[in-house]
């Protein structure tokens, strides 16, 4: 094969991919809403399972149902046949994968779950096979050809699968009412995690008291507190502790450009009145969006009206959440 033979069967094998992901759209009916309500009523975990390749597309819907608000888990369905039957219990609900319906693997699984009166969703191209036979629902895949010259190597109907994995996670998701709050609490590493944690996440159950100064401080006192604070700012205070500007570091410098002497100024004078801020509650996404939407280095976190930390974009690139 020259180049663009290659080419132009790999354009090919896309265009199926395509062909079977419109006609598994066109066949999604009423089966997907019977097998979420199923899911619903269960208190226990849905326990996703196959063979093979049917088994690695099952280990990732069950990762992206755990991940959006659905507890699950994947289990090998040859190790259910060794004593891991044990992991279906009462309130569990099983859900099968494979493409054909026949795997031998699922016999065992499916034989427990009918004597047991667990639930099976089966995934399948084949509802009159063992596996459709034996589902409580079935989610039918449309029968079409395998991207493989020998229609042998699962390649359209991988896809199916892991498409209707994902509007069955995601269905449930919207159910559930699950909010990008909780997929945070689900998934705290990563750039994605981190951007979704709270500001009080970042803080931490201990975090070091802002650096702070009174109206009244002297210029030698605001530059003081800013150099122990190593925030590049400091947060003014009010008589009643409530929070009553910030002086940064460009304050500061820009106080030289003033006439008279600067050590006269105070804190008051240096001070900006109405700073940006944030509360602890707020998302970290939130909080970097503020930063650079106002080109500020420097944020106070304020609860009660009171700053009780201060972010600085630095120590925000060095812990992972500005790149």
């Amino acid at each position: 094969m020259n180049d663009a033979a290659m080419i132009d069967r790999a354009r090919e094998v896309v265009r199926l991919n395509v062909s079977a992901l419109q006609a598994l759209e066109a066949s999604v009916g009423e089966a997907v809403a019977r097998a979420v309500e199923v899911v619903l009523s269960r208190p226990g975990y849905l326990i996703v399972t196959g063979m093979g390749k049917s088994g690695h597309i099952g280990g990732k819907i069950a990762a992206t149902l755990a991940s959006t608000g659905t507890a699950s888990f994947f289990v090998h369905p040859a190790e259910m046949s060794h004593g891991d039957l044990g992991m279906l219990r009462d309130d569990v609900t099983l859900l099968a994968l494979s493409n054909s319906g026949e795997s031998r693997e699922l016999r065992d699984p499916l034989i427990f779950c009918r004597r047991k009166g667990i639930p099976v969703i089966g995934m399948t191209q084949r509802p009159d096979s063992f596996l459709g036979r034996n589902s409580t629902v079935c989610l039918t895949l449309p029968q079409v050809a395998e991207a493989c010259p020998n229609g042998l190597a699962p390649t359209t109907s991988t896809l199916m699968s892991l498409a209707l994995g994902d509007a069955l996670a995601m269905v449930l998701m919207d159910r559930r009412g699950f909010t990008a709050q909780d997929f945070g609490l689900h998934h705290p590493g990563g750039k994605l995690g981190m951007s979704l944690q709270s500001v009080r996440d970042w803080m931490g159950d201990r975090p070091p008291l802002p650096a702070t100064v009174e109206l009244s401080a002297s210029f030698v006192e605001v530059i003081s507190a800013i150099t122990e604070g190593r925030k590049g700012a400091v947060a003014v205070l009010n008589a009643d502790g409530t929070l009553g500007g910030i002086v940064t570091d460009g304050d500061v410098r820009r106080a030289f450009s003033r006439d008279g002497d600067v050590k006269t100024l105070t804190a008051a004078d240096l001070m900006s009145p109405h700073p940006k801020t944030v509360h602890p509650d707020a998302r970290m996404s939130d909080a970097l969006d503020l930063m650079t939407q106002n080109r500020i280095a420097t944020l106070l976190v304020v609860e009660d009206a009171r700053p009780v930390a201060i972010m600085h974009v630095a120590e925000l690139m060095q812990a992972g959440y500005v790149s």
